[in-house]
């Protein structure tokens, strides 16, 4: 034992995860923890809003696979970071908040002690997969370890501990903390996998759909893709699973051509948005289905004719082994028809311009590591099918949540996890806005993120919405901005405009030599921009 306060015993509990970063912003009700956060030597990049601290350390999770931890002051705190929770927990990333909590004697009690929510653990936990609270020193390393095995066992998801207030300078007898491994995945059910192998097998044109629930499992996907000549598509998450690079690594727009000849859908480790919840209009006639899912529930919410509840990583090797044993006779030309649909798809993007300009230029000036982070904006839209991705974890999307003035503090903990590795944030003028302030976070850590704004002077995709089905009325959504160029460096940002894509390469490889953080502003003439639409919402055939 050891006597420790209740900052320390949480911070010994982190320690012993391997946490060494810590995204936060301090405030009263945490002063003992950020203390603990300092006696412990741990690095902490503070912010300058608490959904900036949540977003970092969800951009950290993603981008390296290790979870993400941040802290903030309960109530307001709480929840202005609660978007950033509730983006992981739709991206499946393990991100921890550890936050606090009014004094002891005021639990529950209702009397309006500073930042006191009626009840915040019931409410964390309608956003994130654990929460717990600690009431005494001695049960917090305990409690941190059960929230990192909840947040690495079975579908990842973001966790949160909180602490009264005073507990956190409050001390006590403390065992050593303890790391409890991930809960056991289930295995794969033999006689299940047997039946999907079966499946293959009488199947000409199999496609394979791949989620965040994939990502581990790239080199089985692959071997499993090649053996089949299937060819392998994500909506986001999944994006680099299988290289854009490889014939069978296929965007949304690429798929869609060979969607109404496919006969078997493979979805491994997805939540099978793209075909199954509208985004393409259709499912062609006598459509079977595999779906292999570490997670029981999603077998319920879109039944297959082979469900398998097992690691993707586990599941897919077995189901190639199957699949080998059973033979497996490919379909003559497959691999030309899914060359061709990827040809044919790349010349049709060409029209969403002036975004795919910018995008083929982006694409030649990275590297095939880089990460690039999206936004709710017409060019990260165009992004999703027409910027290719080469690697998983490197294309970083908000998943379904789709939260506008995400991407720039993802891009920040992106970059912190990864400093050798260029980040680039793709941002529209409007969502940028959401954390402009990060700038100043950004320069006080040099954190080197090169940041696109888009800027047409417009919320662009409402604004198109609006005129297009309410007779041209358009409210709210054109927008008076600020000089971005002037912005970013009256806080000491490195900056530079750009009025054509012509002028765009000379100024990505400018930022990326500077090395640290810098913006670059792209003005786009309003409503210039074509639809990305035709490529995410198709129509039927």
């Amino acid at each position: 034992m050891t006597t420790l306060t209740g900052g320390e015993a949480i911070v010994s509990g982190l320690v012993a995860h391997g946490v060494d970063t810590v995204f936060g912003l301090p405030g009263a009700q945490v002063y003992g923890l950020f203390d603990a956060f300092h006696q412990a030597q741990l690095k902490v990049i503070g912010a300058r809003h608490e959904q900036a601290c949540g977003y970092m350390a969800f951009g950290y999770a993603r981008s390296s696979g290790k979870p993400g931890v941040f802290s903030v002051v309960p109530g307001p705190g709480v929840l202005n970071a609660s978007a950033a929770l509730l983006t992981a927990f739709g991206c499946n990333e393990p991100v921890l908040c550890v936050t606090g909590q009014v004094p002891t004697q005021f639990l529950g009690k209702g009397r309006g002690h500073l930042h006191e929510m009626p009840d915040q653990l019931a409410t964390l936990r309608t956003y994130v997969k654990w929460a717990d609270r600690i009431e005494y020193p001695g049960n917090a390393p305990m409690t941190v370890a059960r929230a990192f095995q909840e947040m690495t066992s079975g579908r990842r998801g973001p966790a949160s501990v909180e602490m009264p207030w005073d507990v956190f300078t409050q001390r006590g007898d403390t065992a050593a903390a303890q790391v409890l491994e991930p809960l056991p995945a289930p295995l794969p059910d033999s006689d299940m996998i047997r039946q999907a192998a079966s499946l293959i097998k009488a199947s000409k044109a199999p496609m394979i759909f791949v989620g965040s629930g994939a990502i581990e499992a790239g080199d089985e996907i692959l071997e499993l893709a090649e053996m089949i000549d299937a060819p392998v598509v994500a909506f986001r998450s999944g994006r680099g699973i299988v290289s854009n690079a490889h014939e069978l690594g296929l965007t949304m727009a690429a798929a869609y051509k060979l969607w109404a000849k496919t006969d078997l859908m493979i979805g491994i480790g997805t939540r099978l948005e793209l075909p199954t919840m509208s985004r393409w209009p259709y499912q062609p006639d006598g459509l079977k289905s595999i779906r292999i899912d570490i997670d029981p529930v999603e077998m319920r919410r879109y039944p297959a004719n082979a469900a398998i509840v097992a690691d993707a990583k586990a599941a897919t090797a077995d189901l190639a082994a199957a699949v080998r044993k059973a033979g497996y006779s490919k379909a003559a030309g497959r691999r030309a028809a899914i060359r061709e649909a990827s040809a044919t798809a790349l010349a049709e993007i060409q029209r969403i311009q002036p975004q795919m300009a910018y995008l083929k230029i982006l694409r030649e000036v990275l590297p095939a590591n880089a990460i690039v982070t999206d936004e709710l904006s017409q060019f990260g839209f165009a992004s999703w099918y027409g910027f290719p991705i080469y690697q998983p974890r490197t294309f970083i999307t908000s998943g379904y949540q789709g939260t506008l003035g995400s991407g720039f503090p993802t891009a920040l903990g992106a970059k912190v996890a990864n400093p050798d590795t260029p980040v680039v944030a793709i941002t529209g003028d409007g969502g940028f806005m959401f954390g402009v302030q990060e700038l100043a976070t950004a320069v006080q850590f040099n954190i080197g993120v090169v940041t696109l704004v888009f800027n047409n002077n417009a919320y662009g995709n409402v604004r198109r919405d609006q005129r297009e089905r309410f007779d041209g009325r358009v409210v709210a959504s054109d927008l008076v901005n600020p000089d971005f160029v002037k912005l970013a460096e009256s806080f000491g940002v490195a900056a530079a405009r750009v009025t054509a894509p012509d002028q765009f390469k000379a100024a990505m490889e400018k930022a990326l030599s500077h090395g640290g953080p810098y913006l670059i502003s792209v003005e786009v003439t309003r409503d210039s921009e074509v639809s990305p639409w035709a490529f995410i919402h198709p129509p039927k055939p």
